[in-house]
């Protein structure tokens, strides 16, 4: 190994501190909590009598609250540090949970849902900011790599403990362990005293104003239309998977996680080391294979298969997506991240909206025909607009 080689490990070693632990935490605990309604959410919805298209308004308010949330998060960063804006995101979660066990549907659980994603929106937005903002640019990939392992580890354990929680005892018992869960975030996030460090991309660009930067979501479309598709299967692929006998739909997130995990962790660096818009188009590709397959499936191992290859597609997309779209807007400030997540929520809140207004006429089979059709135009999208619009601008 030559010295830039272990210089280079060194770094990369480096990245994991104290201050990107209590990070890591803080929102591992909160995003258990999101997890958790995966599966339970439509279930519980349906129980209380909700229809399909108030089961999929109520999944994807979420992702509809925290699109403005985000833009609010992303302007407060400039005001406030990442630290406060955690804990203010960590004691809504702590409230809405205890309002799930008083409110019943509809328009209660609307302003629950519609809070929780401002809860989603601080805590994800101040975190991913933290590490990007402490991070040496030629390992961002690889940091954003390793941080979102927080999500993907949650996706692995805990739809079959949500489940079990259900089945053993009550919706309220998992209500509270939510609630539980919150109270860690705050903590891990009260201790959070990363130093604050003056960086270039401080001042509002040309592109940028308070709340949003413009350039930034050009590149950003591509995971709208990603996280569309995984919103749309998020909200109705438990519901089909009892549908066809399985009882615990939780075994086809935890197979995407298991696979999500694995090529993370033994690929970390490919992101920083190999080029972007390969990967980009290579994962997006796996995705409507995932949708394909998943439309002709109907047995548990059929959906462990799809959990696996959507996982194994997916699980350099995310960190590959944000360190293209940085580069491309030549600008890492929290204005810049947030953009960046909250139009990847829009696609969030509405594909679990668009899924639920075309299942009534397509069933679920033809529902998943026409996620898949979204991610060819996302795939169309990325090779014929974004890859012709120039090249990526150096960022800091």
């Amino acid at each position: 190994m030559d010295k830039r080689e272990k210089g280079l490990d060194q770094t990369a070693t480096g990245i994991v501190t104290r201050d990107f632990a209590f990070a890591f935490f803080g929102l591992l605990t909160f995003i258990v909590n999101q997890h958790a309604l995966y599966p339970a959410l439509p279930i519980y919805l349906k129980i209380s009598g909700s229809n399909t298209r108030e089961i999929g308004v109520l999944v994807g308010i979420l992702g509809i609250s925290s699109l403005f949330a985000r833009l609010i998060a992303g302007g407060a960063l400039r005001r406030y540090s990442e630290r406060h804006v955690m804990m203010f995101g960590a004691l809504v979660s702590i409230l809405t949970f205890l309002a799930f066990i008083v409110l019943r549907p509809f328009w209660p659980l609307f302003a629950v849902r519609f809070l929780q994603g401002v809860a989603f929106a601080c805590i994800d937005t101040a975190a991913l900011a933290f590490v990007v903002r402490v991070t040496p640019l030629g390992h961002r990939g690889q940091a954003i790599g390793y941080f979102t392992l927080a999500p993907i580890l949650s996706t692995a354990m805990v739809p079959l403990g949500a489940m079990f929680l259900i089945n053993r005892y009550s919706f309220n018992t998992l209500f509270l362990t939510c609630v539980g869960l919150s109270v860690c975030s705050f903590f891990f996030a009260w201790k959070l005293k990363g130093q604050e460090t003056i960086r270039p991309d401080t001042v509002l660009s040309a592109h940028s104003t308070l709340l949003l930067n413009r350039h930034v979501i050009v590149p950003s479309v591509i995971s709208f239309l990603k996280s569309f598709v995984y919103g749309g299967v998020v909200a109705f692929f438990p519901l089909y998977a009892i549908q066809c006998g399985v009882r615990n739909p939780g075994y086809f997130f935890s197979a995407m996680a298991v696979m999500l995990i694995t090529c993370r962790i033994l690929g970390g660096k490919v992101v920083d080391t190999c080029n972007k818009e390969k990967i980009i188009l290579t994962l997006i590709s796996t995705g409507i294979a995932a949708m394909i397959v998943l439309s002709f499936s109907g047995t548990l191992p059929l959906f462990v298969l799809v959990g696996m290859i959507w996982g194994a597609g997916s699980a350099f997309f995310f960190p590959a997506a944000m360190a293209y779209a940085l580069e491309y807007a030549g600008s890492s400030d929290g204005t810049t991240v947030g953009t960046f997540r909250a139009v990847s929520d829009l696609g969030s809140a509405m594909g679990p909206v668009f899924a639920g207004v075309i299942l009534p006429f397509t069933g679920y089979r033809m529902m998943f025909l026409c996620l898949a059709l979204i991610g060819l135009i996302n795939l169309c999208y990325f090779q014929f607009y974004v890859r012709k619009r120039g090249g990526l601008t150096a960022t800091v």
